[in-house]
C-alpha cells in the first residue's frame, strides 16, 4: 500500500492534526514517515543579537532553524511512541509546499498528507496555498486532512 508517507508541519494546531493522522496511517501501513518543516532565513544580525542575549552555555544552540528542529523532534517522538519504526525528519529552508514536494520526490514517497487549512472558500484560489500547491504538483497521491 504505502511504503513512505510525507507530512509537513509548522507546529501549529492544524498541522499537528495532519501529523497525528499521518502517524496513524504510517503505523497501520508499516510505512516510513518523512516529517518536513520549512523555515525562512534569519539575518546574521538577528542571530548574533539572540546569541548575545542567551546564557553562555546555550549560545551554541542559536541557529536559523532551532524552532524547526524542536518541532520536528516533537513530531518524530510522537511517531516513535505510536509505533512507527522508520521516522526521518527534514528541515528545509524556503517555501513549505516546495519543501514537502522535494522530500516526497527525493524519498520516492507514495503519499503526502497535508491539512486543509487555507483551502476553504475563496482562499483555495490564492496562489501560495500550501495544500493547493501540493495537490497540483505532487509526484504521488495526496491525502488532504480536514483540520479546521
Amino acid at each position: 500500500m504505502f511504503g513512505s508517507i510525507v507530512v509537513g508541519t509548522d507546529g501549529s494546531e492544524t498541522a499537528q492534526e495532519a501529523v497525528r493522522q499521518a502517524i496513524e496511517l504510517a503505523r497501520i501501513a508499516g510505512a516510513a514517515l518523512e516529517i518536513v518543516s520549512a523555515y525562512e532565513p534569519v539575518s546574521a544580525q538577528r542571530l548574533r543579537d539572540e546569541a548575545n542575549e542567551a546564557p553562555k552555555d546555550m549560545q551554541w544552540s542559536i541557529s536559523p532553524r532551532e524552532d524547526v528542529d524542536a518541532t520536528l523532534q516533537e513530531a518524530a517522538e510522537q511517531a516513535s511512541e505510536a509505533g512507527v519504526t522508520t521516522v526521518r525528519t527534514f528541515a528545509r529552508q524556503g517555501d513549505p509546499a516546495d519543501s514537502i514536494l522535494d522530500v516526497a520526490e527525493e524519498q520516492g514517497s507514495d503519499l503526502i498528507v497535508v491539512g486543509n487549512k487555507g483551502m476553504t472558500g475563496a482562499k483555495r484560489f490564492l496562489l501560495g496555498s500550501v495544500p493547493n500547491k501540493i495537490s497540483h504538483n505532487a509526484p504521488c497521491s495526496v491525502l488532504i486532512i480536514r483540520t479546521t
